[in-house]
C-alpha cells in the first residue's frame, strides 16, 4: 500500500468516527453534568433538609412516642388483670387531610414501640396476618404438619380493643406573599370491640407555615 493510500485510509477512519460521534450526540438527550448534592444522612427525629407544612418524620416519632406513653398510663389498657388483646393498624385510621401520607408509618411505629414497652401487659393481634395464620391452621388440622409447640385453639385471637383515628387539616394561603399555613390534627382512639365505647383517646396537633411548600408522596 502506497503512502498516499495509507493517508487517505486514515483520513477516512477519522471522518467516520467523527460522523458517528456527531450522530450519537444528536440522537441522545442533553445531559447536565454539573455537580449535584451529595447524600446527607439525617436524624429522623429532627427536621430534615427538605421540609414543608405537613407531617414529617420527626412529627411521626414525636406523636407516636407521646401516644405510647399515654396508653401505657391507661389502667384499662396496661394494668388489666388479663392483658387485653388489641389491634393497632391503619385500617380504621383515616386520612381526611390535604396531605398524602402513608398511614402505616404512624400506626406501625406506634404498634412496634408499644409492643416492646408494654412487656406483656397488652397482647397484640396481627389481624393483617389472618390469611397466613388460617393457612397454617388448615395444614395442622389436615395433618400435613404437626401442631407445633404451643398447641391449637378453637379459633384465631379476637380483639378486645382496636385503634381508630383521623388525620385532619385546615389550610390557608396568603395570595400576596404566597405564604402557606397548615394546621394538622391527629386523633387516636382505642375502641371496645364488643360494646363500641372509646376507652382511650389521644390527640396530636401541629401548625406550620412556609413560603414554599414541598410535595409529599
Amino acid at each position: 500500500m502506497t503512502l498516499t493510500r495509507v493517508t487517505n485510509f486514515r483520513v477516512t477512519q477519522v471522518a467516520c468516527a467523527t460522523f458517528l460521534t456527531g450522530m450519537l450526540a444528536a440522537c441522545g438527550p442533553a445531559v447536565d453534568n454539573s455537580p449535584g448534592v451529595a447524600t446527607i444522612s439525617q436524624d429522623p427525629g429532627r427536621q430534615g433538609a427538605v421540609a414543608g407544612v405537613g407531617i414529617e418524620s420527626n412529627d411521626i416519632q414525636s406523636m407516636t412516642d407521646r401516644m405510647m406513653r399515654d396508653m401505657l398510663g391507661n389502667p384499662m389498657l396496661a394494668n388489666a388483670a388479663n392483658p387485653p388483646q388489641v389491634i393497632i393498624d391503619s385500617e380504621f385510621f383515616l386520612n381526611d387531610s390535604t396531605q398524602r401520607i402513608n398511614k402505616d408509618l404512624i400506626t406501625n411505629r406506634l404498634r412496634v414501640n408499644l409492643n416492646r414497652a408494654s412487656q406483656g401487659r397488652m397482647v397484640f393481634v396481627g389481624r393483617n396476618y389472618s390469611n397466613m395464620v388460617q393457612h397454617e391452621r388448615n395444614l395442622k388440622r389436615d395433618g400435613v404438619v404437626d401442631t407445633g409447640t404451643t398447641g391449637m385453639t378453637a379459633a384465631q385471637a379476637g380483639g378486645d380493643y382496636r385503634l381508630g383515628g383521623t388525620i385532619a387539616s385546615a389550610d390557608s394561603r396568603d395570595a400576596r406573599t404566597g405564604m402557606m399555613q397548615r394546621y394538622t390534627q391527629i386523633t387516636f382512639e382505642m375502641v371496645d370491640l364488643e360494646r363500641g365505647v372509646i376507652v382511650w383517646s389521644g390527640m396530636y396537633e401541629l401548625s406550620k407555615a412556609a413560603a414554599d411548600d414541598v410535595v409529599y408522596r
